[in-house]
């Protein structure tokens, strides 16, 4: 694995934390309270969720909400871009090494998108968390 590229591992990855979520989301929405036996329970899922304002990053012009996977080597980050009214317009999964890093897209529009990306983002927008997120990144 050392020897291979970003880009060589993405998609894989992107894939697997998709079944993940799609677990994990799926157990929630049968109400279940005891989680998964290896993933836990979907607010256990992931390390943060946070604003990230435009110009953080060199040649980064758009804010984008991040929901961190993992962290250190290799990162794996979902980044998703809303407009003002918080309507998706683009969903991007990250996967980063050191000095190195790719992405795939994820479909973001409402009839096209996983089931996973509309439960947590319909979750986020109606909890108010985008909002809260974007102030405190202020």
């Amino acid at each position: 694995m050392a020897d291979k590229k970003c880009s060589e591992l993405v998609k894989a990855a992107c894939e697997s934390r998709s079944e993940d979520l799609d677990t994990l989301v799926a157990l929630e929405m049968e109400g279940n309270e005891e989680g998964h036996p290896d993933l836990g329970h979907l607010h256990e899922y992931g390390l943060s969720f946070d604003y990230v304002p435009g110009d953080t990053f060199e040649d980064q012009d758009a804010g984008y909400f991040r929901y961190q996977i993992s962290w250190g080597g290799p990162s794996e980050e979902f980044r998703l871009y809303a407009d003002a009214d918080m309507d998706l317009y683009r969903v991007e999964f990250w996967y980063l090494d050191w000095f190195d890093g790719a992405s795939v897209r994820i479909p973001h529009r409402p009839d096209e998108r996983p089931e996973w990306l509309s439960y947590l983002w319909e979750l986020w927008r109606d909890c108010e968390c985008l909002q809260a997120e974007m102030e405190k990144s202020r």
